[in-house]
């Protein structure tokens, strides 16, 4: 379980240092702005600080993180099918680490249901 958690916290690191100051030389632009940007451009600029934000929260909640990361790619990977957009195969990096925190979280839920059971099937047949 362990090897799982800290895969997705290297990777989300990696990933981290080395995007972040690729998006901010390109200067940090916000979204339905320029009127210029396509649909598929403006939802990417949306998508890619919550991915950011999601690699970082990973880390302490793990569940919450790999949402913050699987959603809004796939919600970009839908928007890039419907406008025709090609979709860029680097917006799949963050998802490894997504996908990482989101069966961490599920399987510590789980480890922690499991415990639950046990401690109060042990109380009870002490009874």
């Amino acid at each position: 379980m362990k090897t799982v958690r800290w895969t997705a916290r290297i990777l989300s690191l990696c990933i981290l240092v080395f995007s972040l100051p690729f998006y901010f030389g390109y200067g940090n632009p916000l979204p339905f702005v320029k009127p210029d940007y396509t649909l598929w451009e403006n939802v990417a600029l949306m998508m890619v600080p919550l991915v950011f934000v999601g690699l970082i929260v990973g880390w302490k909640w793990p569940k919450i993180g790999g949402f913050l990361v699987v959603v809004p790619i796939i919600i970009g990977f839908v928007v890039g099918l419907f406008t025709k957009a090609s979709f860029s195969p680097n917006l799949l990096v963050p998802l490894a680490p997504g996908i990482l925190y989101l069966i961490d979280g599920f399987r510590k839920k789980e480890i922690e249901v499991t415990n639950a059971d046990t401690v109060l099937k042990d109380s009870e047949a002490k009874q």
